[in-house]
């Protein structure tokens, strides 16, 4: 992208990482408030996804709850060169912590090592740097994503061409998606044949790439959307166009796997278009990234370990802490579950 130039600074961030504590700030900069006071500032990647949109309006009510006093989002709309903007804006602001979801997890390492410059704390969330000081990446399993689409398409698709439309290989999270989706199926079914579209997270790369393949392979048998609220629908277009949009059952079906769990997902999924999606979090990524903040600003500093809500702090690589949410597979069999976030919008 054009804002890999960045990893310099991202290299030079990791070096001092290795000389930091989680959570801890350089001696020469201001120390986050006692008691974790003051105001959060919170960025989100876009709001072209109905994801983004639901995890956009979680921000306040889940600081409100947390007892955190949080600034209006502030969208970088796809942008990341727009996110760092934000970010410095943000901290001439006069916020005491920031909540931070990466575009590129290279490219964010700037705004991080602004922060750290002014001993702001920063939570990421959903998406992990490549480097930079953070208090905590409260995200799920990515590389689970992929390894349960795989194995929900699995059960159904043994032999034959799959499609996996693939996230912005920029960010971590479509790294890991697509990395551990071919790894699971040369593994586990080593019949399948993987084919790719990199769509970036973007409907119109989705669409078009969709098309082409499908033009020069007929015979797809299934296709794992890594973003449902971005890929289900122009998924379900280009099925269309090329007669291959089938119910769920039909001898014809295109077994169709995706990652979000926002209600269109759901719906999709009790009407027979759609075989099943891993459920993201949105509800809790925007709570328990204002949970860790609070603790961040109050100047605590974290280890791997269980969590009191449910879940495991695992440190991915040296400095980098991750609380690692759960994220269920849904299928008919528990679409109606109450607890799924997409079911009580």
């Amino acid at each position: 992208m054009r804002t890999r130039v960045i990893k310099v600074a991202a290299a030079a961030t990791v070096l001092g990482l290795a000389l930091s504590a989680c959570g801890s700030t350089k001696d020469n900069a201001p120390q986050p408030g006692a008691g974790g006071g003051g105001k959060v500032g919170a960025t989100i990647p876009l709001l072209t996804s109905p994801f983004w949109q639901a995890y956009n309006n979680y921000v306040p009510l889940k600081a409100k709850e947390q007892g955190v006093e949080a600034l209006p989002t502030v969208n970088a709309d796809s942008d990341p060169a727009k996110q760092i903007t934000d970010i410095n804006t943000l901290l001439n602001q006069g916020v005491k912590g920031l909540v931070v979801t990466p575009l590129d997890s290279a490219a964010v390492v700037a705004g991080l090592k602004a922060a750290e410059n002014k001993g702001v704390p920063v939570v990421a969330v959903d998406v992990a740097p490549e480097g930079g000081k953070v208090a905590m990446v409260v995200r799920a399993d990515n590389k689970a994503y992929g390894t349960k689409a795989c194995e929900a398409i699995g059960a159904k698709v043994t032999s034959g061409k799959v499609v996996q439309v693939m996230g912005d290989l920029a960010s971590v999270n479509g790294r890991d998606r697509s990395e551990a989706f071919r790894q699971c199926m040369k593994a586990k079914f080593p019949g399948v044949q993987v084919l790719e579209v990199a769509a970036e997270w973007k409907a119109d790369k989705a669409s078009s790439g969709l098309d082409s393949l499908l033009t020069a392979n007929p015979d797809i048998k299934a296709v794992y959307m890594q973003a449902g609220g971005v890929y289900l629908a122009p998924t379900q277009q280009a099925l269309k166009r090329k007669n291959l949009y089938f119910p769920v059952g039909d001898p014809k079906h295109v077994v169709l796997v995706s990652n979000d769990g926002i209600p269109q997902e759901l719906a999709a999924i009790r009407a027979g278009e759609l075989d099943a999606t891993v459920s993201q979090p949105a509800d809790d990524y925007a709570k328990y990234g204002m949970y860790w903040i609070k603790k961040a600003m109050a100047g605590e500093t974290f280890k791997a370990g269980p969590t009191d809500h449910g879940s495991t702090v695992v440190e991915v690589r040296p400095g980098i802490l991750e609380d690692q949410l759960p994220a269920p597979v849904v299928t008919k069999d528990n679409v109606d579950d109450k607890a799924l976030w997409g079911n009580n919008l």
